[in-house]
Order: structure tokens, then C-alpha cells, then sequence
């Protein structure tokens, strides 16, 4: 046996059939390197990207992880509130429930409200105004869609929240005025905030934020309002909060404590019943304004919740004008009321004595015009005690006259007429004592017959309630006092004003005196003005002046026919009818002044509402008082929530 080998032919060609298995295995290698090429590029860019998640970017990521499971948004602060003296809230908070929108947490803003607004209607206001938010403020901040919802409204949009993504039940607050209108000119209202407002601060577009608009709300606004706090929530994938995760409760705003006494106040509106009229009651000790009353009022709580159309044209289309506070606003000629300012200025300037006597026949020629005294048949011959007493005209004309307007001016102006007083509220005029340099500046000639008009609180003179019952204070206490209606602020008392604490006011003791004793005797003495002003109180004795200023000229043909009666003109055409006055006499603690429009005749009209407003001041005594009296401590004092 033996092997045969195979030729080189054969064996080239079977070589020649095993290159391509060769060539084919290099082709699949090559591949297989692209490939593992292309898996390790892939991995390390996929490695790189969790590089930079896990670690570049791992925080704001989180964030935005955090950001899908829970909410945050800004809380409004709860407002400080508003006592009177002895701690009865006078402007507090309620609970209320509010829908609300968080515009980061939707993708159509429009569809959604459009869906709220037929679970809860939106009118035309709700919708300006929910534009208008929209547009001024963050996504993150919440926009309020409807304030003041039921319960069946709540229980609709907790029902419809599914198909409500961004919109959440809140509760909020309601601003509270227990007293209505006993108190609205004085502790004011709030509203919801303008685009001014919140463009100077933007925490204003807060849902429920208010901003005061009159009163001691506007005026105590940066103390009352507070700082906004914060709430994070737990939200689903449709929005809807699952729970609280975090709170931080905003800063309350400081509490305002007021020198008013609640229960004197209803006391004085009581008196002054439907008149269109304004009362001031102070204490002349220090100037603490304990009762400031003007009719008529209004209900500052609609202003909360939105005063309607209907609502704002019947208040501002009412000739008794409501909404206009008359003690610090309204300005009036202070008729006979003005005849001690007059009395002491002329006795500053020397121009009379207290003893000189002037006679007075009824009437007063100047310059070819006569001016009459109310009284047509004359006082003769009479002092200034007896002036006063009388409210004689003619002896104030001659005494103006010779005095002129400078002295009267420099007097009132020190007795707190015809300037502005600093006083805690808003729109506080000031009221003007005439002079030549004044009408000449508004364009008009003086001349001698403004003067003699002015000695009698005429013509141009103009004052305020309020600056008649300072007035009357200084008078009393011979002290500078200042009128203020802040007590405290959070419970601590602001440094009070003792009687010496003011400096005495620029007249000698002496003129003062001489007018007090005059004032003495209008209420006390036999044929003084104001006998219906006497007190009732045992060794109580008050001292005041009538006043009846004239709103239009009544012709001298009329007045020397016999037939006038002011009473039988037209409301708006009869005289106003004041009266101030101070008791105790001998002791002057509580000055109090009284304004009645139209009310005619200040001796019939003004002085027994004085007397009684007085009357009930002395009862209660309040600057003395701890408390209101009868009520025991806890009914003074509300518990603290």
C-alpha cells in the first residue's frame, strides 16, 4: 500500500477554495469593530449625560423634579386690627374662602378659567380684573379667581378638579367692622389693590391682600399690614394638592389701639339722631379724641367685597354726603363761635381793653352798607364779658375793625383755627382766617366790609369740627394740646401728653380768663345765649358759645319787614347752627364741639345736643377709666385667638 500524493494542481486548487473563507472571516472582524466602536461612543456619551444629571446638573434637576410633585406659593399676611381704648375691635379679620389659579401649573390659562366659569360664575369685573392680574404678576404667584365662595360652590370645584389643573380652594380673610357706620369715617376701609399699588409693591397682588383707603386703615397702612409668609404643597399628576408639606406663616400686621371710646361714640350718634351733623368730643387735658362722630355714615364693610355701581352713585349723588367725614372735612363759617378768637386777638394787640364799652342800637354802618346784630332792637352799652354773653354783633364789628385781620389771625391760627392739624387721618383741611394779602392772592380786593364780616365768623372764615373742639381746648386748658386718635401700638401706650407736657399757647393768662368768664356766662347767667346748654349734674357747671352762620345774604328789605323766619327757607338755605363748649368749669377735663347743618339756631339747635353730649361724657368718664364703665374685664378686653 502506499500513498499517493495528490498533484500541485489539485492542491492549488483546493487552496484556491479555501482563500475565500479567510477573506470572509477579515470582513466579519472589521464589522464587528465598527460596531463595538460605535457601542463605546454611544456608552460613554450616555455615561457622560449621567455624569452631568448626576452631577452637573443634579440640583436644578431636583428642583425641577420637586418642583412637579409640589407647590409653592407666597401667603398674604393677616392685617393688625383696630381697638378702641379699652380694647373693643373696632376692624378685625374672618375667615373666608377664596378659588384661586396658579398659572405655572396649567398650559391653557384660558380653557381652564373658561371651565371655572361654569362651575362659578365670573362677571365682566371678575374677568378685567383676573386679565389684568394676569398680566402684572409672576407665573408663580397665584391669581384669585372668585372671592367669597359657598359651600356649594367649593364642593363644585373640589368635584371638577380633575378638569381644573392650577385652580385650588384657599382660605383667606374678610375684613370685619363690627360698628358699621358708627365708626366708618374714623377707622376708615380697605380694597383691593389698583395697578399703582402693586406696581410700588408687588406683594400687593397677593390674592386677598387689601390696601386702606381711608381712615385710620390708609393712614396706619405700613403698620397694619405686615409681611407675607409661604406654603408648600404636595400635588398629583392632575394638580390636585395631596397634603402640606411646609408652612411658614406670614408676619401679622401690628395692632392700632384708638383714644376712642366705642360706647361714647354710639352715645353721640344716639344724640345726633338722622341730623346731617358732625360732633368732636376731646379730652382738653391732652387732646385724645375720644368721640368723632358724622352723619350720615355708610357701611365700610362693602368695600371689601366691592361696592357696586347702584351703591357708589346713591352715596355720591346724596346731598348730605355720606361718605365725606364733616369733622376734619367739612368746612364751615364758624358764625359767633369765632367771636373769642376775635376777643383775644384784639385784646393781644392793645386795640381794646376787657372794660371798654361800645354801644350797639341794633345795627352797624360802614361805608354806606349797614350790618345788622341778631338782635334788631340793640344790647347799649356793653363790655366784652358782656358781649360774649349776649353774642353781640355790633361790638365784634367795632371790635374787628379796629383790631384788622392780622391779630385775629395770629390768634387762631394759635388756637388751632385755619391751620392744618396733625391729626391721624387722611383729608384734613385746614379752614382759612381771611387777610388782605389772602383775597388778594385769589384775586379780589379787600376792604373794610370782609373785616367787619370776619369779626362775627362770617364772610370768608372757614373751620373744621375738629378745629373747634381744639380750639375750645386751648381756650380751657390755656395748653398747646395737640388732637390725636393713636393710643397704642401693639399695646404699647405711645407716651400719653400730660397737661404740662404741652406748652401753654401764646395768649396771657389774663385774655384767657376774661373769654372763659364770658363763656361762663352765655350757659350760667341770666340772658345768656345758651340756657338749653345748662347741666343738670350737681356742682358741674359748663361754659360754651353759641354759633348760627348764615350760608346766604339776607337782603335788609326782608330783615326790616318783620315777616323773616330763617326757618321757613329751604333746608340748604337755612343757617348752620354750632355750639363748643368745655366742662367742668372750674376744672376743665372734656372739650366738646357740635356742628348741625342747616340746623338753623345754635342756642335751640346745637347747645342741648352739647349739653347732652357732655352730659354723657362726664357719666363715663373714660379718660379716667380703665375699662367701659359697667362692663367687667373680659367683656372689655376680647379673648386673644
Amino acid at each position: 500500500m502506499f500513498s499517493r500524493k495528490r498533484p500541485f494542481r489539485t492542491l492549488l486548487r483546493s487552496r484556491s477554495q479555501d482563500a475565500p473563507v479567510r477573506s470572509g472571516r477579515g470582513v466579519f472582524t472589521r464589522r464587528a469593530l465598527v460596531v463595538m466602536a460605535v457601542q463605546a461612543g454611544v456608552l460613554g456619551a450616555l455615561g457622560r449625560r449621567l455624569y452631568n444629571i448626576q452631577t452637573v446638573e443634579g440640583d436644578h434637576l431636583r428642583q425641577l423634579a420637586e418642583r412637579n410633585r409640589t407647590s409653592k406659593r407666597l401667603l398674604a399676611p393677616a392685617r393688625g386690627t383696630v381697638h378702641d381704648r379699652f380694647g373693643v375691635a373696632l376692624a378685625d379679620n374672618k375667615v373666608s374662602w377664596r378659588a384661586l389659579l396658579m398659572p405655572e401649573e396649567t398650559t391653557d390659562i384660558a380653557s381652564v378659567i373658561e371651565r371655572f366659569a361654569q362651575i362659578v360664575p365670573l362677571d365682566e369685573h371678575d374677568r378685567a380684573r383676573i386679565e389684568r392680574d394676569l398680566k402684572h404678576v409672576h407665573k408663580y404667584v397665584p391669581v384669585t379667581l372668585h372671592e367669597f365662595l359657598s359651600w356649594d360652590d367649593m364642593a363644585r370645584i373640589e368635584l371638577n378638579a380633575p378638569s381644573l389643573p392650577g385652580v385650588l380652594v384657599d382660605v383667606g380673610s374678610t375684613r370685619l367692622y363690627p360698628f358699621q357706620d358708627l365708626t366708618a369715617h374714623i377707622v376708615g376701609y380697605v380694597a383691593p389693590p389698583n395697578e399703582d399699588d402693586v406696581a410700588k409693591d408687588t406683594t400687593l397682588s397677593l390674592p386677598g391682600m387689601r390696601v386702606g383707603r381711608a381712615g385710620i386703615e390708609q393712614t396706619q397702612e405700613s403698620v397694619l399690614r405686615g409681611d407675607p409668609g409661604s406654603v408648600e404643597m404636595e400635588v398629583n399628576a392632575l394638580g390636585r394638592v395631596i397634603g402640606e408639606i411646609d408652612r411658614v406663616e406670614g408676619q401679622q400686621g401690628e395692632d392700632v389701639r384708638l383714644t376712642l371710646d366705642v360706647g361714647l361714640q354710639s352715645k353721640v350718634l344716639e344724640r345726633l339722631g338722622d341730623r346731617v351733623a358732625s360732633s368732636v368730643v376731646m379730652d382738653c387735658r391732652n387732646g385724645e379724641v375720644l368721640a368723632m362722630v358724622s352723619t350720615p355714615s355708610f357701611d365700610p364693610s362693602l368695600f371689601d367685597s366691592g361696592v357696586s355701581h347702584a351703591q357708589w352713585n346713591e352715596w355720591a349723588n346724596d346731598p348730605r354726603t355720606p361718605l365725606v367725614d364733616k369733622a376734619v372735612s367739612g368746612l364751615y363759617p364758624p358764625g359767633s363761635t369765632f367771636k373769642p378768637a376775635v376777643a383775644m386777638g384784639a385784646l393781644k394787640a392793645g386795640a381794646v381793653t376787657p372794660q371798654d364799652r361800645f354801644n350797639c342800637p341794633g345795627y352797624f354802618d360802614m361805608g354806606g352798607v349797614r350790618f345788622h346784630c341778631w338782635n334788631k332792637w340793640g344790647h347799649g352799652m356793653i363790655n366784652m364779658r358782656e358781649a360774649l354773653k349776649f353774642s353781640c354783633d355790633v361790638y365784634f364789628y367795632e371790635v374787628a375793625r379796629r383790631c384788622g385781620m392780622d391779630p385775629i389771625k395770629a390768634v387762631g391760627n394759635a388756637m388751632g383755627l385755619g391751620v392744618k392739624l396733625d391729626i391721624e387721618l387722611p383729608h384734613v383741611r385746614a379752614g382759612v382766617i381771611p387777610t388782605p394779602e389772602w383775597r388778594q392772592q385769589h384775586g379780589f380786593h379787600w376792604n373794610g366790609g370782609d373785616t367787619v364780616n370776619a369779626g362775627i365768623g362770617q364772610g370768608f372764615v372757614q373751620v373744621t369740627p375738629l378745629a373747634l373742639a381744639t380750639y375750645v381746648s386751648r381756650i380751657a386748658s390755656g395748653r398747646n394740646v395737640q388732637p390725636h386718635l393713636i393710643r397704642a401700638t401693639n399695646d404699647q401706650i405711645s407716651g400719653l401728653a400730660s397737661l404740662d407736657a404741652a406748652p401753654a399757647v401764646d395768649i396771657p393768662q389774663e385774655h384767657l380768663n376774661v373769654v372763659r368768664a364770658g363763656m361762663f356766662a352765655v350757659v350760667n347767667e341770666q340772658r345768656g345765649t345758651a340756657p338749653k346748654a345748662r347741666l343738670d349734674l350737681p356742682d358741674v357747671q359748663m361754659a360754651g358759645k353759641t354759633g348760627s352762620a348764615q350760608v346766604r345774604r339776607v337782603s335788609r328789605a326782608l330783615r326790616e319787614s318783620g315777616h323773616f323766619n330763617s326757618m321757613s327757607l329751604p333746608w340748604e338755605y337755612r343757617p348752620h347752627a354750632l355750639f363748643i363748649c368745655f366742662a367742668p368749669y372750674d376744672d376743665p377735663r372734656y372739650a366738646v364741639s357740635v356742628v348741625v347743618e342747616h340746623g338753623n339756631a345754635g342756642a335751640d339747635e346745637a347747645a342741648p345736643l352739647a349739653k347732652q353730649i357732655m352730659t354723657d361724657t362726664l357719666l363715663r368718664d373714660p379718660s379716667n377709666q380703665s375699662r367701659p364703665p359697667g362692663q367687667t374685664v373680659a367683656q372689655a378686653e376680647p379673648e386673644q385667638g
